[in-house]
């Protein structure tokens, strides 16, 4: 929206717009829609089952009905069928956990203007922390996000000729499921920090894939990669460090490859110009809250780093994805 568009009730909107944002929360936070999932209750029931305040349960429950999660008829709630597939934590579609992950960013960004003035980060980073609670919300987030897209991109990358991937910072394994279901003669490699590991297993079991993709624990920075691999994935890696940190980690990534393997990039895209699209500029703030050196980086920036980490034939995939998503292709010279 040009800023000549702006009306005053959408600026005054825009400013209050986490007033509806901490309803959910705290609806997610209190599991009200696994609670009202497939029943209708009663204010009193609500409050008993979730052990809160029934008069600020009603305000809750009245305000997440304005917002169209919750269907009230006469003094009765129930969740609405959207709710119900997405915030109910006995659906398989439970988007819970990015949702919480969202809420745990919320104290840093209350000082985004302190992080602006500093130039560094105001928050501890929540991906890996000591908080066995946030650190699942971060990662169980992440395979909520990219179960939504992963379909989508194993269809869009042809990796039928390769045999081995290796998913670098991969989390729980979400792509590196995906892209086996997608092409049966591929087995996979997560690479991630030690902390990920229950969750990696976890998830892969839940697949029945565990006889194909293995978890291989370490610091992708500081200790060395398996290598051997046909191809290599990295999702949302680049953006939490800067120029010089990223250089090298494609350059050690390129090393992991066969002679003639290819590797993408997965990231929230920048224009060349770097205001747009929104989602990624914003996505630039986060990392300017909780990193000392992250960043979104434009499409023309993630060629030059590919290209100096020695691949050629660099380009983004022609693959629609939400939030200014891209993909990256490139491939090692074949020896």
């Amino acid at each position: 929206m040009a800023l000549s568009e702006w009306s005053i009730p959408e600026l005054l909107q825009l400013s209050g717009g986490y007033w509806s944002a901490c309803a959910l929360h705290a609806g997610v936070k209190l599991d009200i829609f696994s609670a009202l999932d497939g029943v209708s209750l009663s204010v009193s029931e609500v409050a008993a089952q979730r052990n809160t305040d029934p008069r600020a349960t009603a305000m809750l429950l009245d305000a997440l009905s304005a917002l169209g999660l919750v269907a009230k008829t006469d003094a009765t709630y129930t969740a609405t069928p959207f709710a119900a597939r997405n915030l109910s934590k006995s659906s398989p579609g439970y988007l819970g956990h990015i949702i919480m992950h969202h809420h745990h960013l919320m104290s840093g960004w209350e000082q985004l203007d302190e992080a602006v003035k500093s130039g560094g980060p105001v928050r501890k980073p929540v991906s890996h922390g000591d908080d066995e609670e946030v650190r699942e919300s971060f990662l169980m987030g992440m395979f909520n996000l990219a179960s939504q897209l992963a379909p989508t991109v194993a269809h869009a990358v042809d990796l039928s000729a390769c045999r081995t991937l290796l998913d670098l910072g991969g989390g729980p394994g979400t792509y590196a499921i995906h892209f086996c279901r997608g092409n049966q003669n591929l087995s996979a490699v997560v690479y991630d920090l030690p902390t990920t590991r229950k969750f990696a297993e976890a998830t892969i079991a839940r697949y029945d894939l565990s006889s194909r993709i293995s978890f291989s624990s370490g610091d992708f920075h500081a200790d060395p990669l398996p290598s051997g691999f046909d191809a290599a994935w990295l999702s949302h890696i680049l953006h939490s460090d800067g120029p010089e940190a990223c250089g090298a980690l494609l350059s050690k990534t390129v090393a992991a490859l066969k002679p003639g393997g290819i590797l993408m990039v997965q990231e929230f895209v920048l224009s060349d110009a770097g205001n747009a699209p929104l989602f990624p500029t914003l996505f630039s703030l986060n990392m300017l809250l909780g990193t000392d050196a992250g960043q979104a980086y434009s499409e023309g920036q993630l060629c030059r780093m590919m290209t100096a980490a020695g691949l050629t034939d660099v380009t983004r995939l022609p693959v629609d994805l939400p939030n200014g998503t891209g993909i990256m292709w490139g491939r090692k010279p074949a020896q």
